[in-house]
């Protein structure tokens, strides 16, 4: 009885080198970090937009700030969305937030945006998770709440 094929312990060497090997390919791509890289490159490109819109609608108003942006106390941190209250929790790059978020939907019936920009884990245009902060030179913040494989945080400021 002369039949081909392969044994019972061949076979199951052969799957246990592939498990080895598919083991060591998915602990070196390591997905969860490259999600994560992906989302904080979408958090820097967000807080890249808004601040340029706010910037250019700066420049049309000839050197002025949107009311909703004017209105906002220096020194303090705003999370960007339409909520009245309740703007002061989730953000945990700044150590406090105010309760009334700053509302930027301007920039986007005037045509500097086209929508404005949400965290993508969780944002909401009640409370997109990005904040703003204006300091006493007049100089804009505008940063994530949520940076997720950035130790630095992410923000940038003109």
């Amino acid at each position: 009885m002369n039949k081909k094929g392969f044994t019972l312990i061949e076979l199951l060497i052969v799957i246990a080198i592939i498990a080895i090997i598919a083991g060591v390919v998915f602990v070196a791509l390591d997905p969860l970090t490259r999600f994560q890289d992906s989302r904080d490159s979408r958090r820097w490109g967000d807080v890249t937009g808004i601040l340029s819109a706010v910037k250019i609608n700066q420049v049309d108003l000839k050197g002025a700030y949107l009311d909703s942006i004017v209105t906002t106390t220096e020194d303090l941190y705003y999370i960007i969305g339409t909520d009245t209250s309740g703007c002061n929790s989730g953000c945990t790059a700044v150590s406090s937030t105010q309760s009334a978020c700053v509302d930027l939907t301007e920039l986007v019936t005037d045509g500097y945006l086209a929508s404005v920009p949400m965290d993508p884990n969780g944002g909401t245009a009640d409370k997109t998770m990005y904040y703003l902060n204006k300091n006493s030179n007049g100089t804009l913040t505008v940063g994530a709440c949520l940076p997720e494989h950035t130790p630095a945080g992410i923000s940038v400021a003109r």
